[in-house]
């Protein structure tokens, strides 16, 4: 019987304290450091915790975690800028960027940025936070960032917060409440997205202007997602994976010998020529281009791809990522991976027109999780139980109103100061560096505003910044694109 009774206590225990495996709605955690960036030492603090997000009548119904860096060795922040930085996914934690780009700490990873042990996080000597102080924001269920229940235990409609538009409200809010109990609304501003990251700061940026009269400075798009092209059954959306079949087909050494004794960038031009005067009309013919035609345009599409003529033809030209990755290496074995072509797999079979599994995915996150959760919990001493959620279930998304390009032309008109940086990796196969470009070139049909807006390619694929050479790369364009728009004493006007 007291055997019994040990057992019962125990479960009612067990019980209670599983009840209260939840996050604290609105808490802080403040821990101080010290980091070595382009050969100065760098003073800061880290606020790692979390701030609620608030319907209609001020009732809480999330809460958002965040980890925020900011130098403690200045006088006075008020013209240093603040980063607010998002990844995407959409339901994607912001933990890449974070602990593999523009913070003060990165992944133990190899130059190339491929997994090794022990797992963990080194500092970053090429991090922004000597010029500005980031803030790294967790959207809803990703991280530790939940819904809150009410006192009825019920909690909101998923409609809140999963889609572009809700997306884009609620975290204009938040940042809002964020800006303001860090006292930074005079500082210059900037959003930097990675991936669906960059139609959420697309949509933000206006939305923070004219819901929340918060101006910003910049906008940075890094591996962008467009979904006016990207999900768009169009020509367009076809012919502009070309250029990305070059370089990925040109790392693998699957070109022909005339052109892969060349360098990348040397090639791509006139590979992305021929896409926007031949490849695109080609495709728009659809099944009343000629068959002479439409071989011709299949032979220079093998030169350019290394994938073969026949291939190309049963696809009527129109080839599919997914069957590129398949297809590149079979014949050696292997496929190649989708948001970085560098990397490869192996499936079980050769034959089929996709690969098994994402290689790149896979490698990322045997490296990333682990120093994620090492990190938050034993260096920046967020304790807790609540598992650290590397992609949430953010599902049905609402995809409904995709405004966000022409939000952000609309932002820029509106504020002479906004600029914008985009960046993209050559061998990204998910949001193609070409996609970027054009997404770019399709922002302001006008052209009046074509000075304000910057384009970097990096040799690596989605995140860029996983390559030891493109981690400083980038975070030197990152550095200078900021110095170069945070105001200093100019006019925010257009002159004649």
């Amino acid at each position: 019987m007291p055997r019994l009774f040990f057992c019962i206590s125990l479960l009612c225990i067990l019980s209670i304290h599983a009840q209260d495996r939840k996050i604290p709605v609105d808490t802080i955690i403040t821990t101080t450091h010290q980091v070595t960036i382009k050969g100065k030492k760098v003073n800061y603090s880290t606020n790692t915790g979390t701030l609620p997000v608030w319907d209609e009548d001020g009732n809480t119904i999330a809460t958002l975690f965040h980890t925020y860096y900011y130098r403690t060795d200045v006088e006075n922040n008020t013209n240093r800028p603040l980063i607010i930085s998002f990844n995407g996914g959409p339901g994607s934690a912001s933990v890449w960027m974070h602990i593999a780009y523009t913070g003060p700490k990165v992944l133990n990873i190899d130059d190339e940025g491929y997994p090794i042990q022990p797992y963990g996080v080194k500092d970053n000597p090429n991090s922004i936070l000597d010029i500005a102080d980031i803030v790294y924001v967790n959207p809803v269920n990703t991280g530790y960032s939940r819904m809150v229940a009410n006192k009825e235990g019920k909690y909101p409609d998923k409609e809140k917060f999963f889609g572009i538009n809700a997306d884009i409200k609620y975290l204009a809010d938040w940042i809002t409440t964020f800006v303001t109990r860090n006292n930074r609304w005079r500082s210059p501003k900037y959003i930097i997205g990675e991936s669906y990251g960059g139609t959420r700061v697309a949509g933000l940026s206006l939305a923070l202007q004219e819901r929340e009269w918060m101006y910003l400075n910049g906008v940075i798009m890094v591996s962008p997602a467009d979904y006016k092209v990207l999900r768009a059954d169009s020509p367009v959306s076809s012919a502009l994976n070309l250029p990305y079949y070059t370089a990925a087909a040109w790392h693998q050494k699957a070109l022909g010998t005339e052109l892969q004794q060349k360098d990348l960038l040397e090639i791509l031009p006139e590979v992305e020529k021929y896409t926007i005067n031949i490849l695109i009309p080609a495709i728009a013919k659809g099944g009343f281009i000629s068959e002479a035609e439409k071989k011709e345009v299949a032979k220079q599409m093998a030169v350019y791809s290394g994938l073969s003529e026949a291939s190309i033809l049963e696809h009527n030209l129109d080839v599919p990522t997914s069957f590129f990755w398949k297809e590149l290496l079979r014949d050696k074995g292997y496929t190649v991976g989708r948001l970085d072509s560098r990397y490869l797999g192996i499936d079980k079979m050769a034959a089929g027109t996709r690969p098994d599994y994402n290689a790149e995915l896979t490698s990322w996150l045997h490296s990333f999780t682990p120093a994620i959760n090492y990190y938050l919990q034993e260096e920046l001493k967020f304790k807790t139980d609540v598992p650290y959620q590397m992609f949430g279930d953010v599902h049905p998304w609402n995809l409904e109103n995709d405004n966000t390009r022409e939000n952000l032309r609309k932002a820029m008109a509106e504020n002479p100061y906004l600029q914008v940086l985009y960046q993209a990796g050559y061998y990204d196969g998910a949001c193609t560096y070409f996609n970027t470009k054009y997404s770019m070139w399709q922002l302001d049909p006008s052209g009046k505003m074509k000075d304000r807006l910057h384009f970097k390619g990096y040799r690596s694929g989605h995140m860029m910044y996983l390559r030891s050479e493109d981690l400083k790369a980038a975070n030197n364009h990152v550095r200078e694109f900021i110095l170069s728009t945070s105001g200093e004493g100019k006019a925010a006007k257009y002159t004649k």
